[in-house]
This record gives C-alpha cells, structure tokens and sequence, in this order.
C-alpha cells in the first residue's frame, strides 16, 4: 500500500471524485473546501457512480490551507477562473520534491504552476469524465473516468515516462482509475481542446446539451469545423494531431449519454466562465505563429460577452487577443 498523501484543492464533480475515490482505496486525502466544508465536514462525501454508489462518512475537510498537512501530491482541480488563488492555497500544502498534478481545462496551465513552486514536479493531467455535483458533498458520476498524464517541463519540452508519473498512475489504479500515459503533454492538451472547444463553447452560446449538438446536422457540422481548427492550432506550435482523432471524438460523444457541459453548468449557476483558458490562450498561440482560428475566435468573443453580462458587468472591457494577418 503507498504512503503518498494527497491533497485535493478543489472538492467539486471533479476534485470530489477523484479524491473519495483514492480515499475508498486507502490512501490518506485530505480536501479544500469552500461552500460545502460544513456539510462534508460533518457528513462526509456521498459518489453517486455508475461503476457503484459509496460513501466516505470522515473525511479530512479544511476551508483552510493553514490548517492542512504538507502533502506528497497536491490536485489542483479548482475552475481556471480561481487561479489567481494558487499563490497562497499552493506553496503551504505541497511537500519539497513533491507532485503537483494540474487536473484543469486548458493551454498554458503548467506554465503558470511553475512560476509558483518550483522545487516539485508538475504533472498535467486530462481528464475525460461526465460527473456533476448535484448536492453539498454529493457528486454524480455518469460516465467515464480515464484520465492522461504527462509530465510537464520548460515550454512544454518532451519529457517520456517518468518516475513520479509511474507512481501516481499506480496510485490511481489502484483506486480503480484508468490511466494513459503521455510523453507528450503539449500535445495531450491539444487533443483535449478538440473536444472542449465546440461542446463546452457551443453548449452555451446555444443552450444545449451534447446529445442535441451531435443529433442536429448543422450543430454538428460546426462541431467538426471547429475540431479542425483545433488541429490547425496544434499544427501550429508544431504539434499534429492524426485525422483520425477527430472522428473518434464524433463517434465518443455520440455514444456518450446526454451531456450538460461544465461550461453550461457554470454559466447557468452565473459562475465565471474558463474563457481564458480554454478559448484565449489557444487563440493566442496559434495567432502568435500567424494561424488564424476563425471560429474558435468567434465562440471567444461570444463567450466573453455572455460572461460579462452574466456577471452583471455594465462595461465589457476586456482585451481580445491582438490578430496577426
């Protein structure tokens, strides 16, 4: 049995089942909370799955990284927009040469992690799970799970397999968790944003699940359109993406159940939104090499502006990345 500790910065659909899931397995969680800390506090977290339902009655709860242990790994799978946050939540809780692994949305996250703590190892991972917190301390997992992890080094250089990556996977398979190993973690990031783009995106500038943006032919045409952008960006910080990989997205969400995006879910419950991340900074680097994403530029500055007024924010001042033609 490992004696690694983890700690869990963010104890949401995603945070939250990660964690009750490695916890279930044995191995010593202790979770960040913000809105739910007294609920699970004293009841626990309750995984509603469809690989079998558990509850964890104790759980190591904080809603403060004061009071945490130093930990081997610390997850972060707070939204992007809280990012700004990492300065202060991060440093305290993760040990010297330990693991920070980065389960968020998005380009150019590690980067950013970097520039915080410098002494561990960053690790991104992309995960692929339909799981939504329904309830305080009550998360909802409907299907699939598999996360791809790849270790991250300056500028995104390719690293292979490396130790600490083997003994988080073993870790998470431990805890029942699929996992693929990336030598490439530019490249994984890439491919994530094939799909993240025109479903989280189009989800909420046309208010719909998945499975009606799948089963409409003209949905589903600018889907695959904004697919090959996406591969056009890749190409462009020199990173391809194979043909086929854009048709086995298709097939995958047609066989996924009827799914309302994290985007939606945000933009409904008037949160702020992963623009940035997920649309600016693709924008930015494909841009910086002179390729321009038409669509994905459109679903940006769409997104931008329903953010803004879904925040109630009378001015939208915001800075659109510069075009280069």
């Amino acid at each position: 049995m490992s004696k690694r500790t983890y700690a869990i910065l963010g104890t949401g659909a995603l945070g939250g089942f990660y964690g009750a899931k490695l916890q279930k397995s044995g191995l010593e969680v202790h979770y960040l909370l913000k809105s739910d800390y007294q609920q699970v506090r004293e009841n626990g977290l309750m995984i509603e799955s469809k690989n079998g339902d558990f509850t964890l009655p104790k759980v190591n709860a904080y809603n403060n990284v004061d009071k945490m242990p130093r930990c081997d790994v610390v997850i972060i799978s707070l939204k992007t927009t809280q990012n700004q946050l990492l300065p202060n939540l991060l440093p305290p809780i993760v040990k010297d040469d330990g693991v920070v692994l980065v389960l968020q949305n998005g380009l150019d996250i590690e980067s950013e992690i970097a520039e915080i703590v410098n002494n561990v190892s960053i690790i991104g991972g992309l995960c692929f799970l339909c799981s939504n917190r329904v309830a305080p301390g009550h998360i909802h997992h409907l299907d699939y799970g598999q996360i791809t992890l790849g270790e991250y080094k300056s500028n995104y250089q390719l690293t292979g397999i490396t130790q600490k990556m083997r003994e988080v996977t073993t870790d998470f398979e431990n805890a029942g968790i699929s996992i693929e190993l990336l030598e490439d973690l530019l490249l994984g990031r890439w491919k994530k944003l094939v799909w993240n783009i025109p479903y989280n995106g189009l989800s909420v500038i046309l208010d719909g699940r998945t499975d009606e943006l799948m089963t409409d032919i003209h949905t589903r045409q600018l889907v695959e359109t904004l697919m090959w952008e996406v591969v056009a960006g890749a190409k462009s910080t020199g990173r391809i993406i194979p043909e086929s990989f854009v048709q086995t997205m298709l097939d995958y969400t047609t066989k996924m159940k009827p799914y309302r995006t994290s985007m939606k879910i945000d933009f409904d419950e008037k949160r702020p939104l992963e623009v940035e991340a997920i649309f600016g900074n693709p924008l930015r680097k494909a841009e910086s090499a002179g390729v321009y994403l038409q669509q994905i530029r459109c679903l940006y500055q769409q997104l931008k502006f329903l953010d803004m007024r879904n925040k109630g924010v009378a001015e939208l001042r915001y800075e659109i990345p510069k075009l280069n033609l």
